[in-house]
């Protein structure tokens, strides 16, 4: 039997329990352990046998793991961890801030590369398989527009805003696709749409005691980048239904690239994505390119990389000749 490939998770919020499952969905894989910042021994796995440790130990196991798949935030904990981690590890991250990425790749390349490591950034659903099919549409169908719509889904960015803002007790928000605008570009249309013309926003809100909802109100659909481009409803609810309707973490969405070929024919190529659980698909597209940065390490091609860089193949457990037969 081929040996399992060796994981390490390092960080164990949402996104790190996410990837513990899907890694047990995983024949080829064993978990090594998980490495944090908190007292290992507060936390609890789904599978008590797997060990925990803290992080700052984890250069200890630079020969026990293959691949280790970083799950903290994108804000604060990857811009340090991604390069120093990289310099010891091949390894996975969701990096998402999609400003930042060019000058994220180049400093995890610049400390992976010379140290002859593997380093696959950005991988999730948006950045990773909404990039990839923006990059199908916009090479097949070279004369059309893009088009990408969120939702409807619980944007965790977005409810953290409306947390802080004074007078919320607890707060989410979901932003929701207009189905207006989406209807045009099925239908081919290529219209030109606003910001405010794509998506709608609505906030489920706990308010403090005695907070005025009308200057609640006021502050969240006025907040500069995040509600003032955007029609915006509030509601108002107790903590028991908030609890009890907004507790689960679904998301997703589409990516429609329109265009024409040959005799001024409309195409139309769309890919949806309808999640119950954000960090859930998204650890699980985490431990898929986990499979190929083994790969790619084995093979000598070191560096940091993208979904745009791996080819489809190493995404799977199966042998080239079984894809052949099985899936072409």
């Amino acid at each position: 039997m081929t040996e399992k490939i060796q994981v390490g998770i390092a960080g164990y919020g949402n996104l790190g329990r996410g990837v513990e499952s899907a890694i047990y969905q995983n024949n080829d894989m064993e978990l090594v352990g998980v490495f944090t910042r908190r007292a290992p021994e507060d936390l609890t796995l789904l599978n008590a046998d797997i060990p925990v440790y803290s992080i700052h130990n984890i250069e200890d196991f630079k020969e026990k793991i293959d691949v280790l798949i970083l799950c903290g935030g994108s804000k604060n904990d990857l811009p340090e961890q991604g390069p120093a981690l990289a310099k010891h590890f091949t390894t996975i991250d969701s990096f998402d801030t999609h400003a930042d990425i060019p000058a994220y790749f180049e400093k995890v390349d610049a400390a992976a590369k010379p140290n002859h490591k593997t380093a696959i950034i950005s991988v999730g659903w948006d950045p990773g398989m909404f990039s990839l099919n923006r990059l199908f549409g916009e090479s097949i169908l070279p004369e059309g527009t893009t088009y990408t719509f969120y939702g409807k889904g619980l944007s965790q960015g977005h409810s953290d805003a409306v947390r802080r803002v004074p007078g919320v007790k607890n707060a989410v928000q979901y932003t929701i696709p207009n189905e207006e605008a989406v209807n045009k570009v099925r239908s081919g249309e290529l219209p030109e749409l606003t910001t405010r013309e794509e998506h709608t926003r609505e906030c489920f809100v706990v308010l403090e005691e005695g907070a005025d909802p009308k200057d609640v109100k006021e502050a969240i659909v006025t907040m500069p980048n995040y509600f003032t481009n955007h029609d915006t409803t509030v509601h108002f609810i107790s903590e028991e239904e908030l609890k009890r309707d907004h507790s689960t973490m679904p998301h997703g969405g589409f990516v429609i690239r329109s265009g024409k070929t040959g005799e001024d024919t409309n195409q139309v190529m769309e890919y949806t994505l309808k999640l119950d659980s954000n960090p859930g698909f998204t650890s699980s597209v985490l431990v898929t390119y986990a499979r190929a940065a083994y790969r790619l390490q084995q093979q000598g091609d070191y560096g940091a990389k993208t979904v745009f860089d791996i080819a489809p193949g190493l995404l799977s457990p199966k042998s080239a000749a079984t894809l052949r037969k099985e899936m072409l």
